[in-house]
């Protein structure tokens, strides 16, 4: 007697296909490179970091170095979390209720009292609202004066911070721009900065552990956020998709396009941090261009502590949160740690 049986042996080799063919993608990449440099990398990083890659619709890599630091560990991300707040405002200009090239001076007229009347939501977002800036020194961007309110302290900027020169001529890496846009939001939304991106972009991408809202209740769009490397990674996952996660539209493509486009196009550069030389700068990160138009990477760097990077040309995305240090981060750590992913994702 015989128990071949072709009919059972087909069904077999046909489930056995359909088991390889739907095996996770991360099978296909071997990560221990990317391990190695990020445990030597690890002393650089205080001895705690927190990585994590996205791609082909899911998290492929995350890596966790550090008693009680997990890629859940909430940490402030500095200058990474403007990125968060042009999505914000973005997304108002989806909904018509903003156009970047509005005055300010419509929704606060305070500005035209003080002849700042021509400054426009896209100098704010470019860093060219010819204002006088901060000290040329990244560390002093967040050491800001304390204000009770957005609202107090945009007003101190329209009273009190000179016009250096025409808005749109000069650009000025600084912060003062993307808070006077948050606080344009606010009052068009009629919510505070916080609730107004909780409703936009974190609640929607089922970021639950990101908000604007410090422990003194201050709010600052520019440096103020908070956030974990697995809730970055999901907004980074929007991004890469054009602006939908989960069958949930967050941004048009259009706003899409307009975070991946440089902004400042040959306009004299009065100050740029040393960690971005060499990148152009966008609504609220910086990018890589391929050529004169073809972006092919956007970077979101914290100064103190976080770099985020989205390859479009590779089509992943990867977020590496560290607790914030007192000295500027070296770039090469962050950049030692892209090459290594960029040599397993070819």
């Amino acid at each position: 007697m015989s128990f071949f049986n072709p009919r059972i042996c087909l069904n077999f080799i046909f489930v056995l296909f359909l088991l390889l063919k739907l095996q996770p993608v991360a099978a296909q990449y071997d990560f221990s490179s990317l391990d190695e440099v990020i445990k030597q990398r690890s002393k650089a990083f205080g001895g705690k970091v927190a990585v994590s890659i996205w791609k082909d619709n899911k998290v492929i890599y995350s890596k966790e170095i550090g008693e009680d630091f997990k890629i859940s560990t909430r940490e402030p991300v500095t200058y990474s979390g403007k990125w968060f707040t042009a999505a914000v405002i973005l997304s108002l200009v989806d909904q018509g209720k903003l156009d970047l090239d509005d005055k300010v001076s419509q929704y606060i007229p305070i500005f035209t009292k003080y002849a700042k009347g021509f400054i426009t939501i896209r100098d704010c977002l470019a860093n060219t609202t010819g204002l006088e800036a901060e000290a040329d020194k990244v560390q002093k961007f967040v050491q800001r004066k304390k204000f009770a309110s957005l609202e107090e302290e945009v007003n101190y900027y329209a009273a009190k911070k000179e016009i250096q020169s025409n808005p749109g001529t000069d650009f000025f890496y600084g912060n003062i721009g993307m808070n006077i846009a948050a606080r344009v939001a606010e009052i068009v939304a009629k919510k505070s900065f916080d609730r107004l991106a909780q409703d936009k972009v974190f609640r929607p991408l089922q970021m639950r552990n990101t908000t604007f809202a410090n422990d003194d209740n201050s709010v600052n769009p520019s440096t103020g956020a908070i956030t974990t490397a697995a809730d970055y990674l999901k907004f980074m996952a929007m991004i890469l998709n054009k602006g939908t996660l989960n069958g949930k539209k967050i941004l048009s493509e259009e706003a899409i396009a307009q975070i991946n486009m440089a902004v400042n196009g040959n306009l004299p550069v009065k100050y740029q941090p040393k960690q971005v030389e060499g990148l152009l700068p966008a609504h609220g990160v910086w990018i890589q261009q391929e050529g004169e138009n073809k972006t092919t990477v956007i970077h979101s760097p914290g100064f103190y502590g976080s770099w985020a990077f989205l390859d479009l040309s590779k089509n992943y995305a990867a977020v590496i949160i560290i607790p914030n240090q007192p000295k500027e981060d070296k770039r090469e750590n962050y950049l030692a740690i892209k090459e290594v992913i960029d040599e397993v994702i070819h």
